[in-house]
């Protein structure tokens, strides 16, 4: 795993796991899978986030 990161502005997780280009997405709800031209996922992209976690996760996860 290359990197995780939060985004207050529009409450979305991302996990990115590759630094490969990005290709095309696909999203099933709150979730957009990002994947490199050779189908590789690349990123992984959680949106409303803070509906799914509790406030101390979240503090957890961004103090790690």
């Amino acid at each position: 795993m290359k990197k995780i990161s939060y985004s207050k502005d529009v409450d979305a997780l991302l996990v990115e796991l590759s630094e490969e280009p990005i290709a095309y997405a696909e999203e099933d709800g709150q979730v957009i899978l990002h994947y490199s031209a050779n189908e590789k996922l690349v990123l992984v992209e959680i949106l409303d986030f803070r509906r799914f976690m509790s406030e101390e996760a979240v503090s957890a996860l961004l103090a790690s």
